[in-house]
C-alpha cells in the first residue's frame, strides 16, 4: 500500500501549495485577489461534493412574510429597503442545520442558518447568516476542512467527534463560536424563539455616497428559549421535525412570528482603531461602544404551498446586494461572495434565479441566453450582446460606489493569527463569564459530552490541546471541563503551556 504520509499539498493539477490556509490579500486585512487559484479550486470542489441536497444547511424550513421599516437610517444607507418609514418590502426566509442531512433532527446541536431573500425595487437583497453572531474560521480556505469534520468520517461513514475536537483544538479561533455552541443556544427551540444575525461585518453607503460598517441583528419578539442537552436528545427521539411544524402551524393558525431588525454602526475611521480586527468572523463588536440602531420589523405570515418549490429551491447568495449595501473585506464574506452562487448553479442550474422563488418581481435586465431550464422565453428576438445598435440600454452611474481605499499595501497570503489577529481567548472568556451558575454547568457539562466522545491513539493529545483553550479563556471554565473528563491538576500541569 503506497504511504499517503509527509507528502507535499498540491493542486488538482498537481502544483504546489505553498499557502493552504490564508487567503491573498491586498494587506492582511484588505480584500481578497481573484487570482488566488486556490482557494476557488477548494471552494469549487467543495460545492460539487454532494447532489442533489445542499451540502450545508441541507434540512431547512422556510416562509414569506414582509418587512416594515420602523426608524429612519437614511443617514447611513441610500438603500430604498430601508428608506421611508412604513414602506413594506415583500421576503422570504430560509432556516436551517447546518451540518445534518436533509433526514437530520431538528435538535441537534448545530448553528441555525438565518437567511432571509428581501425583494427589492433595485433586485433582490440575500442576507445570509445564522443565529450566531459569529462563525468557527475567518477565511473562506479553511470552510470545506471545517465542514469535512462536521460531516461523516470517510473510513467509518459515521459522525465523529474525534474529527470535530481535533479541528477546533488545532483552530483556537474557532473557541468563541464553540462556546456559543456548547451552550444552550446551541440547540433552540425551534425556530421562532432565536435571534439572527448578519454575523459578516458589511457596508452601508449613503445619498452622499459616504460609507460606514455595519453588522445586522434580528431580535425575536417571541422571547428567547433554549432546550437543555438532556431535553433536545428527548426530542430527537418524540419528534424530528418539531422546529419545522412548529413554525408551519403557528403561522397557518395566524400566529405570526416577527423580530426587530437592528444594526451596528461603525465608521472607517474606528476600524482603524477597533481592539481587534473588524472584519473577523470570529469577534463581535461591543454593544456598549457601538449601540443597537433599530431599523425595521420583519413578520412571517404565509406558509408555502409546497415545499420543494420554495424551500428547497430557494438559492441564497451574499453577492446578491443591492444599491446602498456593500461588502466588507472580511475574508469569510469574500470567500461566500464567490462560493454560494457558484453551489446554487450547481446545486440548481445556471439558470436558477428564473425559478419562482428567487426570481426578481421587478424588472431585470441581462444578456445571458440559454443554459439547462430557460423558462423565460430566452429573451425572444433581443440582442444577447453589448453594445448594440438596437435596444438602447445603458449603465447606470447613479448606482456607483465610492472607490475603496487600499493604500500602498501589499498582496500576499497572510497569517489569519498572526500578531494582532491571534486574540481568540478574551471573547469567549467574558462570553462565558456573562452566563448565570446555572448556564456555565450546562455549558461545561455539554461540552464534557461532547468531548467525551474523542477516541483513538490521539486521544489525549486532542483532549489536552481543547483544555489548554478552555483554560485560556476562564480558568474556572477550564477546571469545570477537565473534573468532568477525569483529569487531575497534576496532569493538566504537564500540558499547561509555560509563561
Amino acid at each position: 500500500m503506497e504511504d499517503n504520509r509527509n507528502k507535499k499539498i498540491t493542486t488538482a493539477s498537481g502544483a504546489p501549495v505553498v499557502n493552504y490556509e490564508d487567503t491573498m490579500t491586498i494587506g492582511p486585512r484588505g480584500p481578497v485577489l481573484l487570482q488566488d487559484y486556490f482557494l476557488h479550486e477548494k471552494l469549487a470542489h467543495f460545492n460539487r461534493e454532494r447532489i442533489p441536497e445542499r451540502i450545508v444547511h441541507a434540512k431547512g424550513s422556510g416562509a414569506y412574510g414582509t418587512f416594515t421599516v420602523t426608524n429612519d437610517i437614511s443617514k447611513y444607507t441610500r438603500a430604498k429597503l430601508f428608506n421611508g418609514i412604513g414602506k413594506q418590502t415583500k421576503l422570504f426566509i430560509r432556516f436551517s442545520t447546518v451540518g445534518g442531512e436533509r433526514g437530520s433532527a431538528d435538535s441537534e446541536r448545530d448553528p441555525r442558518g438565518f437567511a432571509v431573500k428581501f425583494y427589492t425595487e433595485d433586485g433582490n437583497y440575500d442576507l445570509v447568516g445564522n443565529n450566531t453572531p459569529v462563525f468557527f474560521i475567518k477565511d473562506a480556505k479553511k470552510f470545506p476542512d471545517f465542514i469535512h469534520t462536521q460531516k461523516r468520517d470517510p473510513h467509518t461513514n459515521c459522525k465523529s467527534p474525534t474529527m470535530v475536537w481535533d479541528f477546533w483544538s488545532l483552530n483556537p479561533e474557532s473557541l468563541h463560536q464553540v462556546t456559543t455552541l456548547m451552550s444552550d443556544r446551541g440547540t433552540p427551540f425551534g425556530f421562532r424563539h432565536m435571534h439572527g444575525y448578519g454575523s459578516h461585518t458589511y457596508s452601508m453607503i449613503n445619498a452622499q455616497n459616504e460609507r460606514v460598517y455595519i453588522k445586522y441583528h434580528f431580535r425575536t419578539q417571541q422571547g428567547i428559549k433554549n432546550l437543555t442537552g438532556a431535553e433536545a436528545d428527548e426530542m430527537r427521539a418524540k419528534d424530528m421535525d418539531y422546529a419545522q411544524r412548529d413554525l408551519h402551524t403557528a403561522i397557518a393558525n395566524g400566529d405570526f412570528p416577527k423580530w426587530k431588525l437592528y444594526i451596528q454602526v461603525m465608521t472607517e475611521s474606528e476600524t482603524k482603531t477597533f481592539r481587534w480586527n473588524p472584519f473577523d468572523l470570529t469577534k463581535v463588536w461591543s454593544q456598549k461602544e457601538y449601540p443597537l440602531i433599530e431599523v425595521g420589523e420583519m413578520e412571517l405570515n404565509q406558509n408555502p404551498d409546497n415545499y420543494f418549490a420554495h424551500v428547497e429551491q430557494v438559492a441564497f447568495a451574499p453577492a446578491h446586494i443591492v444599491d446602498g449595501i456593500g461588502f466588507s473585506p472580511d475574508k469569510m464574506l469574500q470567500g461566500r461572495i464567490l462560493s454560494y452562487p457558484d453551489a446554487q448553479r450547481y446545486r440548481l442550474g445556471g439558470n436558477y434565479e428564473q425559478i419562482p422563488v428567487n426570481r426578481c418581481p421587478f424588472m431585470t435586465n441581462n444578456y445571458q441566453r440559454d443554459g439547462q431550464m430557460t423558462v423565460n422565453g430566452n429573451q425572444g428576438a433581443a440582442p444577447n450582446y453589448y453594445p448594440n445598435s438596437f435596444d438602447g440600454h445603458y449603465e447606470d452611474q447613479s448606482y456607483k460606489e465610492p472607490a475603496l481605499q487600499v493604500d500602498s499595501l501589499v498582496a500576499d497570503n497572510y497569517d489569519r493569527n498572526a500578531p494582532g489577529e491571534d486574540d481568540h481567548y478574551t471573547q469567549p472568556g467574558d462570553l462565558y463569564r456573562l452566563l448565570d451558575a446555572e448556564q456555565k454547568e450546562h455549558l461545561i457539562q455539554n461540552i464534557v459530552g461532547a468531548m467525551s466522545g474523542i477516541e483513538g491513539p490521539k486521544r489525549d493529545e486532542i483532549v489536552m490541546r481543547q483544555l489548554c483553550h478552555w483554560f485560556r479563556a476562564d480558568m474556572n471554565l477550564g477546571l469545570g471541563v477537565a473534573k468532568g473528563l477525569g483529569f487531575s491538576m497534576d496532569e493538566m500541569a504537564k500540558h499547561m503551556p509555560q509563561k
